[in-house]
């Protein structure tokens, strides 16, 4: 049996139809359904048919797999709700007089004017600066 699963956790060479070519994958990083579902396949077809696989057994790893499948869909909604956050409080802050470290290492001031959303991080603009709002050291009311 441990040779069935070494197999799919392995890294593997496929052979694409169309061209011809090789091409290698390299391990999965992380356990998702598939793996899962691969690595039960490959459980049952190696399993001695005088002692089958406890019952009781595939049961627990089927609500894992259900288990695993509602923590990834979590996690995917909370890193979305993390964005949505940061990208309100970047939109909060246009119009404020914001404080942020420059690259010389001064504490500078300046009105934020605009926010983009083009990167993972928003980034607010600060006169002729796009600071990284997590850069951001204070934020006063403009006067």
């Amino acid at each position: 049996m441990t040779n069935a699963i070494d197999a799919i956790v392995a890294n593997s060479s496929v052979t694409v139809p169309a061209t011809g070519t090789t091409a290698t994958t390299s391990p999965k990083q992380k356990m998702d359904g598939e793996m899962f579902l691969q690595l039960l396949v490959a459980q049952l077809r190696a399993q001695d048919p005088s002692s089958p696989m406890d019952t009781n057994a595939m049961m627990s790893q089927t609500a894992q797999l259900a288990s695993m499948e509602q923590l990834t869909t979590m996690s995917n909604l909370t890193q979305e709700s993390f964005s949505l956050q940061m990208r309100m409080a970047a939109s909060n802050l246009i119009g404020k007089e914001v404080g942020y470290i420059d690259t010389d290492g001064t504490e500078k001031k300046g009105i934020a004017t605009a926010v983009s959303f083009a990167n993972s991080v928003p980034t607010v603009t600060i006169g002729d600066k796009s600071i990284r709002l997590d850069a951001i050291s204070g934020v006063t009311t403009a006067s």
